[in-house]
């Protein structure tokens, strides 16, 4: 009984959720499956128990941030602090800190076992959502603090702001911008499917259906109806 109930509870919150604004994480980001979350397109479901990795991951936050607030050499300035408000992207650093010299943003991400055990340098996705932080922020320094789910083992790694990196993932989320308010599907990304975001988009299905060009998403639109939701 509480079983079914409580993963009703989890599938019940990822229901229509269309996307109205760009997050920090869908900078970098394959744009068709940022396009189709716009779109609110036909997506596979998210199984309960991952949703509930994902409150599982704000625990995490919880415990790191719990030492920080104590330790005198660290003084955290803010934590869960809001990018500036500007019309194209929106999103929350983990926290602001500083050693008494520097200013730091730190971005937390927990892991299992087995990607953490072979983590010896920051991913790439992580490092495209700091340098943003670090952008809006107007901080020159990050830290990426990897959290080994299964035994609490930490990694962290330094991230220097790099204006270039920015503003190239900037130019993206412009394009891609314009395209969902012009109704044109993107290409898929260049390595598809072995890029390893093919291997857990949620529009896998509708992506294989659309082929690999650009489409007019009002004439694609009839073929999803016929896709679970």
């Amino acid at each position: 009984m509480l079983r079914e109930l409580i993963d009703k509870f989890y599938l019940d919150r990822q229901k229509d959720k269309e996307q109205a604004h760009f997050y920090i994480t869908d900078a970098g980001r394959c744009g068709r499956a940022v396009f189709f979350k716009f779109k609110n397109a036909p997506r596979r479901e998210i199984e309960p128990n991952v949703l509930r990795l994902f409150d599982h991951g704000d625990y995490i936050h919880q415990l790191i941030m719990k030492p920080l607030l104590s330790i005198r050499e660290i003084h955290v300035v803010a934590s869960e602090i809001k990018i500036p408000p500007q019309e194209l992207v929106s999103g929350r650093a983990d926290a602001i800190i500083s050693d008494g010299k520097d200013l730091y943003v730190l971005d937390i991400k927990s892991m299992n076992s087995m990607i953490f055990r072979n983590l010896t340098e920051a991913k790439e996705e992580n490092i495209n959502q700091v340098q943003l932080y670090l952008h809006y922020f107007k901080i020159p320094r990050g830290i990426l603090l990897y959290v080994n789910k299964d035994n609490q083992e930490l990694k962290e790694f330094v991230v220097n702001y790099d204006k270039k990196r920015v503003l190239l993932l900037l130019d993206g989320l412009s394009k891609l911008k314009n395209k969902i308010e012009k109704n044109i599907i993107p290409d898929r990304l260049a390595d598809y499917p072995d890029n390893w975001q093919c291997q857990y988009c949620q529009f896998k299905a509708i992506c294989a259906l659309a082929n690999g060009g650009k489409l007019k998403w009002e004439d694609f639109k009839k073929k999803t109806e016929s896709q679970p939701r």
